[in-house]
């Protein structure tokens, strides 16, 4: 590969910039600069060329134009392997530039600003720099393209090793890296500016790109190839895995789902699911105490499940997890001695998590995705109308608005029978919501008797009501909305149960 003697830097972001010119210098390497950039170099002692200089043509139109010029240009995309790119150089002057060190303007700092006008945006637009970094990729061969303060110093260490070169893997490594940045830098463009005009929540092009963060061993099934996508450090696609076998496709889902869940608490809560669904759900004033109410919800399906915490898991929650086999732990951190209890689960996969990573929820389907907002509604009691003659006691309502939130996280039809912080019994994703209130039902081991019913939709016929109240259930919460409201209101005030309207919905499919 060609060794290294002139470099072109201009960047916004100088992180180690100056250090990393000073290593070239000292190799021998040309330094030619902007403006900016110059100035730093200068300031540290570095000997520098302005472009300038090099083109014979100053700098105008309030810095727009710099670097756009035959002698730049051409410098960087001549094909050295060519012999009439080059006697085209020698005819015209030009040296070549065998190292471009680029990045933007910081358009993206100015776009995060929801006030930051039009002109303000345009401003921040950069033309010269990805005309640079576009030819130095085009000409990866022999040019090197630089557009991370992060490579710096590998590049410096392969350049000493290498006596001025770097190799070819490494020129096209970062090839690549620079046309994923010129890409993502025009999207982010297209992605500002197209909310200029356009107030909608979603956006009018649905950008889906996102890092490959893990390889995973299959998808839902063996036959299936599967990633994880996202970006690191926030939500389950961005958690720590502190301990155990490498993650699933299907352990992945059941963690979100699970994580999701006991974001919906405010005191301590623990969630258990088994393919998506919680079978156990509890908040108490321990996090001890809301694992064990969740577990004695349902022990059997509870083996081989997912937890989630909203607290920082600690010791004696540790010593009762530790007492069955479950799959996989998300919560916000550990405590050491949990950790320690928690070892000798080698195949225990233990997640750290932060924030939710909550923004757009897309699902794919043939032929396109569908994208909506995600459901953040949280229901104050305020918002709650009662409908039947009897008015919730004050545990039913407790129990009432626990049972709504452990219902929006269920797969439609959704029931949940619960007591105040506890959920009882969950019917889950069936065709009728009849049979999501005898399944809920039948799954229960813990006493019905007193027990108040969640339902994420309306009870489109008396019968599901009926069945709950048979079963023991005393109150009732439903969105409400069905052309027979009427008919199962009479049936609640018949059986002399209680039941409020929320007027909102939370199918989950």
């Amino acid at each position: 590969m060609p060794k290294i003697e002139r470099a072109l830097i201009s960047v916004t972001d100088k992180t180690g910039i100056v250090d990393f010119a000073r290593e070239l210098s000292g190799m021998g390497v040309e330094l030619i600069s902007t403006g900016g950039t110059a100035k730093a170099l200068r300031d540290r002692g570095l000997a520098v060329r302005d472009v300038s200089e090099v083109t014979g043509f100053p700098e105008m139109l309030d810095g727009r134009v710099k670097t756009m010029h035959p002698k730049i240009t051409g410098a960087i995309l001549a094909v050295r392997g060519k012999a009439e790119h080059m006697a085209s150089l020698a005819a015209h002057e030009i040296r070549p530039i065998d190292m471009v060190i680029v990045n933007l303007y910081e358009f993206e700092k100015v776009a995060a600003n929801p006030n930051a006008d039009i002109a303000e945006l345009i401003e921040n637009i950069d033309i010269g720099g990805p005309t640079m970094i576009r030819s130095a990729a085009k000409n990866y061969r022999d040019v090197a393209i630089v557009v991370s303060p992060a490579d710096y110093t590998a590049i410096a260490q392969e350049l000493r090793a290498g006596g001025g070169e770097l190799s070819a893997d490494t020129h096209w490594r970062l090839a690549r890296k620079a046309f994923r940045a010129t890409a993502d830098y025009d999207r982010a463009i297209s992605a500002r500016l197209a909310r200029v005009d356009d107030a909608s929540p979603l956006p009018p092009t649905l950008d889906l790109r996102a890092d490959k963060l893990l390889d995973l061993r299959y998808g839902e099934n063996p036959h299936q190839s599967a990633a994880l996508y996202g970006a690191a450090g926030s939500g389950i696609a961005g958690a720590a895995q502190l301990q155990g076998k490498e993650l699933s496709y299907n352990n992945l889902v059941d963690l979100d789902a699970a994580w999701n869940l006991v974001q919906e608490f405010a005191r301590p809560a623990s969630a258990i699911i088994k393919h998506t669904n919680p079978c156990g759900c509890a908040e108490q004033e321990t996090l001890v105490d809301s694992y064990r109410k969740a577990f004695e919800a349902d022990p059997v399906s509870a083996f081989g499940g997912v937890l989630a915490f909203n607290r920082a898991l600690d010791l004696e929650t540790a010593r009762e997890v530790s007492k069955t086999f479950i799959e996989a732990i998300a919560a916000p951190d550990y405590a050491a001695e949990a950790l320690a209890i928690l070892a000798a689960k080698k195949n225990l996969r233990l997640m750290r998590v932060s924030g939710d990573g909550a923004g757009l929820v897309v699902k794919s389907i043939s032929g396109g995705f569908l994208a909506q907002t995600a459901d953040l509604h949280h229901l104050t009691r305020g918002q709650i109308t009662v409908k039947t003659k009897r008015a919730p006691t004050e545990e039913e309502w407790v129990a009432l608005e626990f049972a709504w939130k452990v219902a929006k996280h269920v797969k439609s039809n959704a029931i949940v029978y619960a007591r105040a912080g506890q959920s009882v019994g969950v019917g889950a994703g069936q065709m009728s919501r009849v049979d999501s209130v005898k399944i809920g039902a039948a799954k229960a081991v813990l006493p019905l008797a007193g027990t108040v019913v969640g339902s994420d939709a309306f009870f489109p016929f008396p019968d599901g009501l009926e069945e709950a109240a048979k079963n023991g259930a005393t109150a009732f919460i439903q969105p409400g909305g069905s052309v027979n409201d009427d008919k199962v209101i009479a049936a609640a005030d018949g059986l002399g149960v209680a039941m409020v309207f929320t007027g909102v919905r939370h199918f989950r499919h």
